[in-house]
Formats: structure tokens, sequence, C-alpha cells
């Protein structure tokens, strides 16, 4: 029998230190604080391979997340499969750029445009409770990951089917809110990382040899039809598409372009408005 100290030191040989306590502590369903003072405590035969399986998953690249089956969020846990994208840590910009558009408004109607793990759409709700979202994916997959993170957090959030603006036809928003594909199709980076283990139509538009703005020409194009007034659009984006993306927005008749950069100073997310006042 294998102790959960020792399987961490074999672990820790093949990946790295953090993701192998991690790992031990998942399957032993022990606390990094039983860990350290109970490392002779037994693993079972099954929890070993179970283990090991796990090891051999992230040396091979796997992201940690998709082995846990969660992800922290802007302070909340969340459940997260290999059928929706792993949160990333610069998405956590998106969520505070939007709530400082939301705090003057009483009943924001809020868009979340491809939410994925629904991770936005979820965040914005519980932290802006007076808000109505609604939140849209291609993926009927991805959706059902999403809306188990809302029942997680008792976060009221409506979940629709489609592609971008399909299911909104008539609807209009104070905020628009996307994390869309925005990896070029042919970049070596889709091959690279955990990249290759997350879902494709998350990443790129698909599009041979294009540039990765397929899905921000729609959603940026699209959404002086579903903006009120005032209303917002703030998009994540790759570091060097912010100049793109903002003559994307100033294209489609938006006014107030801006640019904001991560906490790495890396240009994230960029935004603009619709001219004029809600009555």
């Amino acid at each position: 029998m294998t102790g959960i100290g020792e399987a961490w030191r074999l672990a820790r040989q093949r990946i790295d230190r953090l993701d192998a306590r991690l790992l031990v502590e998942y399957v032993a369903s022990c606390s990094h604080a039983d860990l350290l003072a109970h490392p002779t405590r037994s693993l079972s035969a099954l929890q070993a391979r179970r283990l090991d399986a796990l090891v051999r998953r992230r040396a091979s690249g796997e992201p940690l997340a998709y082995l846990l089956g969660c992800a922290g969020f802007y302070g909340r846990e969340f459940t997260v499969t290999a059928d929706v994208l792993v949160p990333r840590p610069e998405t956590e910009l998106l969520v505070e750029l939007a709530l400082e558009r939301l705090r003057h408004l009483d009943e924001p109607l809020v868009a979340d445009l491809g939410t994925g793990s629904g991770v936005l759409a979820v965040s914005l709700k519980c932290l802006c409770p007076r808000a109505s979202v609604v939140a849209v994916d291609l993926s009927p997959t991805a959706l059902a990951v999403a809306r188990q993170n809302a029942s997680l957090h008792a976060a009221t959030v409506r979940f629709v089917e489609g592609d971008w603006y399909g299911p909104l036809a008539g609807d209009r928003f104070d905020l628009i809110v996307a994390n869309p594909p925005y990896v070029a199709a042919d970049d070596a980076h889709l091959e690279s990382g955990g990249l290759p283990f997350e879902p494709r139509m998350a990443l790129t538009d698909g599009v041979a040899g294009g540039d990765g703005l397929g899905c921000m020409r729609v959603i940026v194009g699209g959404s002086v039809r579903h903006l009120l007034p005032g209303g917002w659009l703030l998009i994540e984006h790759g570091h060097e598409q912010a100049v793109a993306v903002r003559n994307l927005l100033r294209q489609a008749g938006l006014s107030g372009m801006a640019t904001w950069a991560d906490l790495s100073g890396s240009e994230r997310v960029s935004g603009a408005c619709l001219a004029g006042w809600r009555d």
C-alpha cells in the first residue's frame, strides 16, 4: 500500500508539484493539511491506479481542470468538462469591466454570447442580482455544463441554444459580453499546451487562412441591432488583435472605443457603446 505522502513524491517526479498535490488530494479525498500531517495514510489499490491514470493524462498535457472536473473563476468554483474551455484568469477582466457598466442601472439586461461553461453569465448574475441575464451557445453539451453551474450557484440565467444573435431576434440589451473564438485556424499554438484537449470550435472560427476575427465580425456587426441606447459591447480578444477589434467597433457605428489590459499587461478586452440614452 502506498501512503499519500509517497504518492505525492512519486507524482511530482512526473508533473508539476502543485498539480501532483491537487491530484493526490482529489483521489484520496483529503485536504492539504491531511497530506502534510498524515503522509502515511494509505491509498487503496483502486485509488493508486486512478491517480496513476490522472498523472499520465496530466503529463500528456491535458488541462488539470478536466482531471479535477472544476476550475476557479472570480472567487467561485465552476464545473468544467472537455465540452467547454477552461476558464482563464484574464477573462476575469471582462467581469470587472461589465460590473462597472451595470452598477448605475436598476434592472440591466445582459447577454453573454458563446457562454461555454457559463462563468461570465453566472458570475455577473451573482454579482449583480438585479440583472436579467441571457446566455447563448451553439453547443448543447456546453449549455448543459452552464446550466449545472447556474444551479450550483443559485443563479437565475436564461440559457438558449443558437449561433450568436440567432435566438435573440428583437432583443436589446444594456450590456453584451463575449469571449468568442479568436485564434487563427492555422495558428501553431492550437497544437501545443493544453489546447489540443479543448473544444476546437471554442478556440478558432475555423476559417482556413483567416485572421481569427470571423466570429468577432459577426458579434460586432450585429451589436447595433441588439444594444439599447447607451448600451455597451465588451469583447475579449487575442493580445495582438486590439487595433483590429477597435476598427470593427468603429465600422459598426459604435462610439467610445477603448481597450483594457489584463494583469500581465496584455491588451485583452475592447469595447464600445451605442450612442444615446435609455429612457
